[in-house]
């Protein structure tokens, strides 16, 4: 029985969600205590909740301390199978990360898959649904995988109601990849998305860009929710390489101006395009788990974030596998996965 503290690290929810990951994949039972001990609310919320159901669905799996609120947990991982299932978080808590936990264990089952997936699908502190079809899910194609998302319905916080399908037919092993290089730019794009807000904020997030990245009119989008559920914005900001796609993101909230909205997203775009490194901080931390699966690979990316260094001592606890970081230039850092 592995044992794990669940605020070591950035101690949240990413350290429960690889571990049940893990779990599934290795066979590997763990005991996880002090769940996000260090949160302004501890425990499990029902994200959180949603993603260890979830596991226990696909993995046939049982639990003990499964409930709100519970700082302990005790997972007995089972077979994983394929098929159709339907995760609703219930609130306006991701989606996405729910899909995080069961999408890498899908992706080698024995049948196809097909996840109809409620809850927020565009929420701060979670990679939004665009974020895994433009950029995450093209890496996993790369590596052989087969998954095609469709966003139905968008659901922004406080008000949720978001819904998205993920259809997997699943193949017998991830192949290693290495994206060490992002090659020439070939599109860009600005996407400003409205739900029940006023047109100008759009138009002022994408004169932000307009001005501080130079990027011209036919690259801008303002886009409007129909039938919203109830208020939200994100700004997007697509970068299409030869060999990789990044988005980057602004949240628009209560008190915030769209300007420091857009500026968000310009300033890690900035950051990114500055460093020449393949991958950004973001799908670093998510690729993680699909290259320990494929058993190697390697790819050129910026500091590793916190998550990302979380994710690397939580394989560690499940697979005997080496993980690398190598700093090759001033703002670039190599990571190796295998050997």
């Amino acid at each position: 029985m592995i044992v794990i503290d669940g605020a070591q690290g950035e101690g949240g929810g990413q350290v429960l969600r690889s571990s049940l990951t893990l779990s599934l994949l290795t066979g590997k039972p763990f005991k996880m205590i002090n769940i996000r001990a260090g949160r302004q609310k501890s425990g499990l919320l029902r994200q959180h909740l949603t993603a260890v159901e979830a596991a226990l669905q696909v993995g046939h799996a049982r639990a003990e301390g499964a409930e709100m609120r519970s700082q302990t947990l005790t997972f007995h991982p089972g077979t994983v199978t394929g098929g159709s299932y339907h995760f609703a978080v219930g609130t306006a808590g991701s989606a996405t990360l729910v899909l995080q936990t069961v999408l890498p264990n899908l992706l080698t089952a024995p049948q196809p898959s097909h996840l109809v997936l409620e809850g927020g699908t565009h929420n701060p502190f979670a990679p939004p649904f665009d974020f895994l079809e433009k950029s995450f899910l093209p890496v996993l194609g790369k590596m052989g995988a087969a998954v095609q998302a469709r966003l139905e319905k968008p659901g922004f916080y406080p008000a949720g109601g978001g819904r998205f399908v993920i259809d997997i037919t699943p193949l017998p092993q991830l192949q290693p990849v290495d994206i060490v290089e992002r090659g020439e730019i070939v599109e860009r794009r600005a996407r400003a998305i409205l739900s029940a807000l006023p047109q100008h904020i759009a138009e002022r997030e994408l004169a932000v860009v307009a001005r501080k990245l130079g990027w011209e009119a036919n690259c801008l989008r303002p886009e409007v929710v129909r039938n919203p559920r109830g208020p939200g914005n994100i700004l997007l900001l697509e970068i299409y390489c030869e060999h990789i796609s990044e988005v980057f993101t602004g949240f628009g909230s209560v008190k915030v101006s769209a300007e420091d909205v857009a500026a968000q997203a310009v300033d890690a775009a900035r950051r990114y395009l500055a460093s020449g490194a393949a991958v950004g901080p973001y799908l670093a931390d998510q690729l993680l788990i699909p290259f320990a699966i494929a058993g190697g690979g390697s790819f050129l990316t910026l500091p590793l974030t916190r998550h990302a260094r979380t994710n690397m001592e939580i394989i560690g606890r499940f697979l005997e596998l080496e993980i690398s970081s190598e700093q090759v230039s001033e703002k670039g850092w190599l990571i190796r996965v295998g050997a």
